[in-house]
């Protein structure tokens, strides 16, 4: 059964999704899936662009079998070698036979790593601000490099004017019927999945981000394809702002993020109690995470979300409480920078936490430690641990 849908001139989604992954990438948590987006366009010449993952490998080869209806392949536009997308490209060349590979350089050296075919005769190079015509459609690509992997492209129509953007502007989530952000409550239902998408994906790459915006602004763009989550036709600014915000590192949202870790419940009382004082100072956008319990990827998201992070941890055999610690490093590996923290440790017999986290965090850009040290807690905040949580609270507040 072909599930395909026209969303342009000759331009047709002939992607899937998949609800069964637990994990993408193997260590993300998608509970609402994630879909692999491929597009067709049906020209004097076809053209498919990008492929999927083997998971959907089936309903993709029914839905390209529909579209093309009996006629051949020219070309195969690959944007982004990452298996996710290009794990069917060995299937597309068996089924079609005279159909050549579009990518760049790097793009072709990745292909001839993942497979052993030739691609010597099979294949077309292109560069930056090349054009590849199949009759009425002409394709220029723009290269993207470390968005996110150093072979990444994009490719845009000029007359659709459609930018085919790669893993830029995906998200997670799988696609039930309605393939437009617009036909979505996007704001509601889907932000939080592309804002964790963009940062733990993409996010470590914020220069190259930047840089490939500021080519994407050159172009009259009507419509942007992504290769995971809801196509953009309506309200496309408003995205790109987002990404704009994500990509300089700058807080999305003022407010105050509490991320604990808490073995016996001491060091997550005296943060609930950090809560109340915020929200006695008139803080009124305040979010707090056990880090045991939340997936390190909902938590790295809003550590770039908000503008003030307080990171409490337990001190652990002489060490930072594993999970805190793990998350940190985490934050550090993706570039996380302009921000106001405060640091809190907790412990009966060695206080050692507060230092190493601190360690951590003035390693990372710009990054502000409240105070310049952390706040103590000797076993269970008593009356001058209250005292100095207060005047904590009043500084994040102010």
């Amino acid at each position: 059964m072909q599930l395909t849908r026209k969303i342009a001139e000759d331009t047709y989604y002939v992607g899937a999704s998949d609800r069964r992954l637990e994990l993408f990438e193997n260590i993300y948590p998608i509970e609402r899936g994630v879909s692999y987006n491929s597009y067709m366009v049906l020209d004097e010449k076809t053209v498919l662009l990008d492929t999927v993952d083997h998971s959907v490998s089936r309903q993709f080869l029914e839905n390209v079998r529909y579209v093309l209806s009996g006629r051949k392949l020219d070309y195969l536009i690959v944007n982004h070698v990452e298996p996710d997308h290009c794990a069917t490209i060995d299937t597309i060349l068996r089924e079609y036979p005279e159909c050549r590979i579009v990518g760049n350089a790097k793009t072709l050296q990745f292909i001839s790593q993942f497979y052993d075919f030739d691609l010597s005769e099979r294949s077309q190079i292109v560069k930056e601000g090349d054009v590849l015509s199949s009759g009425k459609h002409s394709f220029t690509f723009v290269l993207a490099p470390m968005v996110h992997w150093p072979e990444v492209m994009v490719t845009y129509d000029t007359l659709t004017k459609i930018l085919f953007s790669a893993d830029a502007f995906g998200t997670f989530g799988a696609l039930s019927g309605n393939l437009f952000a617009d036909e979505l409550e996007f704001e509601k239902e889907w932000l939080d999945d592309a804002r964790r998408y963009y940062l733990n994906i993409v996010g470590k790459y914020g220069v190259q981000v930047m840089n490939t915006l500021k080519k994407a602004s050159t172009l009259d763009i009507a419509m942007i394809c992504p290769l995971h989550g809801p196509i953009w036709r309506e309200n496309i600014g408003w995205f790109i702002d987002k990404y704009k915000t994500w990509a300089s590192y700058e807080a999305e949202e003022d407010g105050v993020l509490i991320v604990y870790s808490s073995i016996y419940g001491n060091t997550e009382q005296a943060m609930n109690y950090l809560a109340l004082r915020l929200s006695d100072f008139g803080v009124r956008n305040i979010h707090m995470y056990d880090a045991s319990k939340t997936d390190s990827s909902y938590l790295l998201s809003d550590c770039f979300r908000y503008s003030k992070i307080v990171f409490a941890s337990v001190t652990y055999n002489l060490e930072i409480f594993p999970k805190m610690e793990s998350l940190l490093l985490d934050l550090k590996a993706h570039a996380f920078q302009n921000r106001k923290v405060a640091v809190v440790e907790c412990g009966t017999w060695a206080l050692m936490s507060g230092k190493k986290m601190c360690e951590i965090l003035r390693s990372m850009k710009s990054v502000e430690i409240v105070g310049d040290k952390a706040v103590s807690i000797l076993s269970n905040a008593g009356e001058e641990t209250q005292k100095e949580l207060d005047a904590l609270a009043d500084a994040l507040a102010k």
